[in-house]
């Protein structure tokens, strides 16, 4: 017999935000402008809010000067994110955050700090407690060319690259963390996925011109071929002369819908998730058993 209070979960709906920005030079600014969206995304019901890729500390200068060590006291965008989810009793990612100790290190190891000058580009997610319960850092650097004003993106010139792939269990499901770029790997969301996905998250910065052409179907092929909801916030918007972001953050769910969108400029997207609908969708076409082929992740 089915126990009937797990049965009950499964069909509960959770509502899921994400948070578009246009961030700037002024770390300060950029957080009071990241609590009124979170406040908005709280008085809509949200469960769970994603922030966008830099949304604290947009690059154009070393990331170094906003490096915080994972933990440590005095750090304003942890404790901002801790605060955050804390008030409005809701699980927060934080985007990325510059991060100047590797993950899993303690004071002491040799490889504690970066010692080059560089940060990790951490995604960290905190419970309704306001405890953080996962990091991930971004794995895929964006070192391309791209048609605009800008011209060339070096981040590995401000960021180290991280190596682990994180699936976090959490209070709505199985948690699977992403960052941007890493959106073009898709052996990466496989792994998610075959860990136990039903969530994914895409805090993001895609130019205009990436955006335009990709960011829609790279964001539902990810959804398709995983089965998950994707969460997707982006910076949308003009940064300087030089830099435009796509925007157009949204939320999909497991069968390619786009749920919610917006188009430019600062908001939130809202949506529910059914975890019912997710696990129907799986059980009809079970993609996980019928794998043949893996990719060799060294």
């Amino acid at each position: 017999m089915i126990d009937q209070g797990l049965e009950a979960c499964h069909q509960m709906t959770q509502k899921l935000a994400a948070v578009q920005m246009v961030s700037g030079p002024d770390v300060q600014q950029n957080l009071t402008d990241a609590a009124e969206l979170i406040a908005e995304a709280a008085a809509g019901g949200a469960d769970f809010v994603l922030l966008p890729e830099v949304f604290a500390a947009l690059e154009g200068e070393p990331m170094r000067n906003h490096g915080e060590v994972q933990g440590a006291p005095a750090s304003p965008i942890q404790q901002f994110l801790a605060d955050q989810a804390r008030r409005h009793s809701l699980i927060l990612v934080g985007g990325t955050a510059p991060i100047s100790s590797r993950p899993g290190k303690t004071r002491g190891e040799d490889d504690y700090r970066i010692a080059d000058g560089r940060v990790r580009a951490a995604s960290l997610v905190y419970d309704a407690t306001g405890e953080m319960i996962a990091r991930y850092d971004k794995i895929h650097l964006f070192d391309v060319m791209v048609e605009d004003r800008q011209a060339q993106y070096s981040e590995s010139l401000s960021y180290e690259a991280g190596s682990e792939v994180v699936c976090v269990e959490c209070d709505l499901g199985w948690l699977g963390l992403s960052v941007c770029y890493d959106l073009r790997f898709p052996e990466l969301y496989r792994q998610l996925f075959r860990r136990g996905a039903e969530i994914i998250t895409v805090p993001a910065a895609f130019t205009a011109v990436t955006g335009a052409a990709h960011w829609e179907s790279l964001l539902r092929a990810r959804a398709i071929e995983n089965q998950c909801y994707v969460v997707a916030a982006a910076q949308g918007g003009r940064h300087g002369p030089n830099r435009e972001t796509w925007g157009h953050s949204m939320i999909i769910d497991p069968w390619g819908e786009i749920l919610a969108e917006l188009g430019k400029g600062p908001g939130v997207a809202l949506a529910e998730m059914r975890l019912h609908r997710l696990r129907d969708i799986r059980r009809r076409m079970p993609l996980q058993d019928h794998i043949r082929l893996a990719w060799a992740v060294p």
